[in-house]
Order: structure tokens, then C-alpha cells, then sequence
């Protein structure tokens, strides 16, 4: 590499950096001023995120994930219905890839040849099956994965069994808010998967939101 490709491509890691950030400070201000903390462990973002979605927000962090993951190869875009949609849509859109959403549960119109995995929601407190057409999802495939929040992990670990079951490549993980006090983004990274967070939630309460330093 000379001296000019080296320092083109330093400026580029550059600007990207800076997006990322101002597209973190967007997301984490409208969760400041919108965003409620139930308690220590419920965070309600349903009037722009995951009930009422907020179409130009939601289209800012589709581009911070399309940037964040440009030159990793992305085939296809993978989430988990219903709340993890927009953002997959609108980063597929960026990246100019398709997107897939596995389904929750039983589904007669997509027949039999499926991948699944077994889900847990914390929330919820239930669990679930995800579901993905074998005619989707390919050993060709570089798949990156996208949804709105991270706190346990139970959603990412299946999406990436059914990246596993499909023999494709894991690019990356791209998550809107992560919940940093719980362990579902350190496993993933003590793994060694490149997972970017828009905001990562270090400590919250009735009242009170405290972000990770990113």
C-alpha cells in the first residue's frame, strides 16, 4: 500500500468514526429526552423505536450500520420479527442487499424446510421458536445481524445458530441499545464477533439513564 492509498483510507476510517458518533448522539438524545426507565431493568422506547416508529431516526441508524459495516462483505441483512424490521430494512437498503426476518413460532405458508431455534424472552418471560426458510440464508451468504435491543442475548444467539445452521459467514452485529449491564454484549464480543451499539445503556433507574463512554 503506498502513502497516498494509506492515507486515503486513514481519512475514510475517519469520517466514519465521526458519523458513527453523531449518529450514536442522536439516538442516545431522543432516548434522554423520550426514552422512560421503568426500573433498573425495563427501558420504554415505544413512541419512537419498537411500537411507534420514527421513520427518519430509525433511517439515521440504518446508515451508522450500513456505514459501520460497508467492506465486510454483507450479503444479506437478518433480524427477528417485528421490532428489529425497520432497522434491517433500512440498513439493507443502504448496503443495497435483501433482508430476512425470522419468524416467531408456527407458520404453515413457509413450509416445512426451515432453520429454527429455540428463543428465550426475558421480557416476555416465554419462550419461542424463530423460524427462516432454508431458501433464504446459504452457505454463500455473509450475513450481518440487526435488531433494536441486546440485553441477555437470547434473540442474537438464535439469529446467529441459524447463521451457523446455514453454514454462512457471520459479518457482524449491529444493535440500536444495548443493555451494557447485562451479559449479553460481552459474550458476544468475548467471542471475537464485531458488534457495534448505537447506545449502550451502563446503568438506569426510575428517573435516571446513564450511557456508556463509546
Amino acid at each position: 500500500m503506498n502513502f497516498s492509498i494509506a492515507k486515503l483510507k486513514i481519512k475514510e476510517y475517519n469520517v466514519i468514526v465521526i458519523l458513527w458518533g453523531v449518529f450514536m448522539e442522536l439516538l442516545k438524545n431522543r432516548i434522554r429526552t423520550e426514552g422512560i426507565a421503568l426500573n433498573s431493568d425495563i427501558l420504554k422506547v415505544d413512541m419512537f423505536l419498537n411500537h411507534q416508529v420514527d421513520a427518519e431516526l430509525l433511517d439515521a441508524c440504518g446508515e451508522a450500520f450500513a456505514k459501520a459495516f460497508e467492506n465486510d462483505g454483507v450479503t444479506k441483512v437478518l433480524t427477528v420479527e417485528a421490532s428489529g424490521i425497520p432497522l434491517a430494512f433500512s440498513t439493507a437498503l443502504r448496503l443495497k442487499v435483501p433482508f430476512v426476518f425470522a419468524k416467531k413460532g408456527s407458520h404453515s405458508n413457509i413450509g416445512t424446510d426451515l432453520y429454527a431455534a429455540d428463543c428465550h424472552s426475558f421480557t416476555k418471560n416465554m419462550d419461542y421458536a424463530m423460524v427462516v426458510s432454508k431458501k433464504f440464508i446459504n452457505a454463500s451468504d455473509n450475513i450481518l445481524i440487526i435488531d433494536d435491543f441486546l440485553a441477555n442475548g437470547a434473540a442474537c444467539n438464535g439469529l446467529m445458530n441459524i447463521v451457523e445452521q446455514a453454514g454462512a459467514k457471520l459479518c457482524g452485529i449491529g444493535i440500536a441499545i444495548e443493555k451494557g449491564f447485562q451479559p449479553g454484549g460481552e459474550n458476544i464480543r468475548k467471542k471475537g464477533i464485531k458488534l457495534c451499539s448505537l447506545a449502550i445503556v451502563e446503568e438506569m433507574g426510575k428517573g435516571f439513564i446513564k450511557f456508556r463512554e463509546q
